[in-house]
């Protein structure tokens, strides 16, 4: 269905003041900006940032639900043979060797990684947003084997924990200085050498019929 004028209007909004507000974080640190200072700087009341962003937590990690589906995603496309491994390992290699955003391949990341280190609010927040994926990949897992299948939420923990691992790689490489192009050479060997850790119930795991 095409998007109509107001949820466009609604969507450009959004993104405007998320990106104001980062402007401001990135500048000053996160608990030195007030919601306040954040709608005078777009020229919009408080209570429309509010409307939008419940939290200012929000405003700098407005891309969250992306990633709390992000694992769930990739095992729902799996294709035909795959393993739920298989899909996840496959789907963040072609991130990885693709230098992409979506895992903090890029340049500028550094700044973003600095702003939430200088922020506990912004590192609570993130450690929610990851038991929030979590627990969708679980949910995914058992709809897709079962419910009441208790592996799957072994296998959910491994495969957030290989997300988290290379997640966590880029970002602290990014902030030591370098190039994404050179972190991403490095991050798949990281992944190849994640791969050989996991054991065969993991990597077996939710194979979709060949057929």
């Amino acid at each position: 269905m095409a998007e109509g004028l107001r949820e466009r209007k609604k969507r450009q909004t959004r993104q405007y003041l998320s990106d104001v507000a980062t402007g401001l974080f990135l500048e000053r640190g996160f608990d030195a900006v007030t919601i306040a200072e954040v709608a005078r700087a777009a020229d919009v009341s408080v209570n429309t940032v509010y409307n939008y962003f419940p939290t200012k937590e929000d405003l700098f990690l407005d891309r969250s639900q992306g990633v709390v589906d992000r694992l769930s995603r990739y095992v729902r496309g799996r294709d035909k043979g795959e393993s739920a491994a298989d899909a996840v390992l496959r789907e963040l290699r072609i991130q990885v060797e693709g230098v992409s955003p979506t895992v903090g391949l890029m340049d500028g990341y550094e700044r973003f990684m600095r702003v939430i280190e200088g922020a506990d609010s912004l590192k609570a927040r993130l450690w929610h947003i990851q038991q929030e994926a979590l627990q969708r990949l679980e949910g995914t897992l058992q709809e897709e084997c079962g419910a009441g299948d208790r592996t799957a939420s072994l296998v959910a923990g491994q495969l957030s924990w290989v997300h988290a691992t290379l997640m966590a790689y880029i970002g602290g490489e990014m902030v030591a200085g370098r190039k994404p192009a050179e972190v991403s050479r490095d991050a798949l060997v990281l992944l190849d050498d994640i791969e050989g850790l996991l054991g065969e119930t993991v990597l077996n795991y939710a194979r979709r019929a060949a057929e």
